[in-house]
């Protein structure tokens, strides 16, 4: 599945920052909070196709929120805390403009964010596989 994949590949690229680097390099600090905005985007996009194919009704509002919470509801998701923070700092993170908010979100991805993306990528599969079984 083309979404799926494309959460999974920029998932990876996400998960070989190197955060040393990005503790004193702008440019690089730059990118990691952008790979992630990308990561995010595209993670929220794979689950409403897998709750879709699961035929999870309001699975087509298209809202990230929305789709975030019905994922916790069906047991897709399985921090809710954390990814309504993501979704807050998605929102939020094209107008950071001091070094403390850039560390903080810096911290975030490295210390909470890349672990929820790797649990949702391990249930999407599952899901997936799941999906496809039931065709079959």
């Amino acid at each position: 599945m083309k979404k799926l994949d494309n959460f999974s590949n920029c998932l990876t690229i996400l998960r070989n920052a190197d955060f040393k680097l990005a503790d004193n390099n702008d440019i690089y600090r730059t990118g990691v909070i952008g790979q992630f905005n990308l990561t995010f985007e595209l993670a929220w996009k794979a689950l409403q196709e897998i709750l879709r194919l699961h035929g999870a009704e309001g699975a087509d509002t298209g809202l990230p929120r929305e789709i975030l919470q019905l994922g916790y509801k069906l047991g897709f998701v399985n921090d809710s805390a954390v990814w309504l923070l993501m979704l807050k700092k998605s929102n939020t993170s094209v107008h950071i403009y001091n070094e403390q908010e850039v560390d903080e979100m810096i911290l975030l991805i490295r210390d909470s964010f890349i672990s929820a993306f790797v649990a949702l990528e391990k249930t999407l599969r599952e899901k997936l596989a799941e999906a496809e079984s039931d065709w079959t």
